[in-house]
């Protein structure tokens, strides 16, 4: 019986970020990766509440993470097991919200002032994303120009980090296996999901050798070795 796993991504991708992960994975999966929408983060949720199957696997990627935490953390029944690649449950601080909160505002309108191409490009120009393999380069590149600049600028206002409740609070109320996946060179991210360990009843961090904060385009064989791993067959 084909296991059901849906895939999220994250901010400036489509689900075709996830390609590589569903060429890698065993033939036992059933993989959906739905391109996010723009709107506010409340009726994304709503959203992928009524494409999520009765029992699955939930993987989701920065943006994406913080979505699959949301959706697991109101549907558990429905969620076998969890992985997030590079995210985080969001700011605790309501100082730090507020000030994410402007600035996604302050670059939503840098994204409609400069246009898709130029903003791919600045983006791509973050220490975030510093050393990543040009051929990932590539594909993320073309990635960001599936997407409009004002669809871009409407995701960041609708599902950014500042706009989504911290959840971190909320962690331990988590009963399912949970996958914590960072990549090696990434150090934020590493010390968030050690963070987050730290409250999960079923948490496993995975390091991914050699990857940066962009693993599941960097290393997918690894994010899918994880998702399996994580992941119980179903009787």
């Amino acid at each position: 019986m084909p296991a059901d796993l849906l895939l999220l991504h994250g901010f400036t991708q489509t689900g075709a970020s996830w390609d590589g992960v569903v060429r890698a994975l065993p033939g036992r999966y059933r993989a959906l990766a739905p391109d996010l929408r723009t709107g506010p983060w409340e009726a994304e949720l709503d959203r992928l509440e009524t494409l999520a199957p009765a029992s699955c696997a939930l993987a989701g990627y920065s943006m994406g993470g913080r979505l699959a935490l949301a959706l697991a953390l109101r549907r558990p029944e429905r969620v076998r097991m969890l992985v997030l690649v590079s995210a985080s449950p969001g700011l605790a601080d309501a100082g730090e919200r507020a000030a994410r909160l402007a600035a996604d505002a302050a670059l939503a309108e840098r994204i409609e002032a400069v246009g898709v191409a130029a903003f791919a490009r600045e983006w791509a120009a973050q220490p975030l994303f510093a050393g990543q393999p040009a051929p990932v380069a590539a594909l993320a590149h073309a990635d960001r120009l599936r997407r409009s600049a004002a669809e871009h600028a409407a995701q960041l206002r609708g599902l950014g980090t500042g706009v989504m409740p911290p959840l971190w609070d909320r962690l331990g109320d988590l009963t399912m296996p949970v996958a914590l996946v960072v990549g090696e060179r990434d150090a934020k991210f590493r010390a968030i999901a050690e963070r987050m360990a730290r409250r999960l009843p079923r948490g496993e961090i995975v390091v991914v050798e050699g990857a940066g904060h962009a693993v599941a385009l960097e290393a997918p064989e690894a994010v899918a070795e994880a998702i399996d791993r994580t992941h119980p067959p179903v009787p």
